[in-house]
């Protein structure tokens, strides 16, 4: 697998954090910190670019709140200009990832998304006397911080921007307690490791791509079932074709 490097400068650049303001502008409904933050955008950006290649930039504390649709999940707010830094990261490095990820993943990729999932999942359904749907229990809180950064490393080998990612995951607030126990093992296993990702990041969606994208592969190459479809943490293989 090819692992890419010098992804830092062209992260920190002022053309692409121009974009990502710009894009995270499009993406954020009008609110004082953006208002603030556009009026005095050149001095944000550059400060912003300071901070990052200083290597003293520090994610500021999410605003939280509960959302039920129908379930009830906790959402995580970041700040406007730690938002504007996740589109500067996933403007260079999600391109690079995405090109690794199989089709039948529909969730959060440009043009695909939950509508063209829904039609996939039509089809398989129009196709098949049986389907099996798959639903991860709790997928955002249990993505374990050590795994993810051990996929992301597989494929980024540029220090600086690994430890730009390492900074947002780290600095993850803390979600509901998720308790799984594997082969091997102890009873404090689930404690010892930092789990969750904040559910309202455009990084958590990338990441929670990653970490995924190895089981997708293996559902459809190794099971060898083609008719799969999966939306985030929902999928929905074929059992028996018509």
């Amino acid at each position: 697998m090819k692992r890419y490097g010098s992804l830092f400068s062209k992260i920190t650049s002022w053309e692409n954090l121009v974009l990502a303001a710009r894009r995270a502008a499009r993406a954020k409904p009008m609110s004082l910190a953006k208002m603030a933050f556009e009026f005095n955008m050149e001095r944000e950006l550059v400060c912003l670019r300071k901070e990052l290649t200083k290597g003293i930039y520090r994610p500021g504390p999410y605003r939280t709140f509960i959302i039920h649709d129908p379930k009830e999940r906790l959402i995580s707010a970041a700040p406007y200009r730690d938002r504007v830094v996740h589109h500067a990261l996933c403007n260079i490095i999600e391109p690079l990832f995405d090109r690794s990820f199989l089709p039948q993943n529909y969730a959060n990729r440009k043009g695909r998304g939950l509508h063209m999932a829904a039609k996939a999942g039509s089809r398989i359904v129009n196709s098949s006397v049986y389907i099996l749907k798959g639903d991860i229990r709790k997928y955002f809180p249990s993505i374990d911080h050590r795994i993810l950064k051990e996929k992301i490393r597989r494929k980024i080998k540029c220090r600086p921007t690994l430890e730009l990612i390492s900074l947002i995951i780290d600095n993850s607030n803390e979600q509901e307690d998720v308790i799984f126990y594997f082969p091997g093992d102890n009873m404090f296993t689930p404690l010892e490791r930092r789990k969750g990702l904040p559910i309202g990041n455009l990084t958590s969606q990338l990441f929670a791509n990653i970490y995924l994208d190895g089981f997708d592969h293996f559902v459809v190459q190794h099971l060898k079932i083609k008719r799969y479809a999966r939306y985030v943490d929902d999928c929905a293989p074929r059992a028996h074709s018509i």
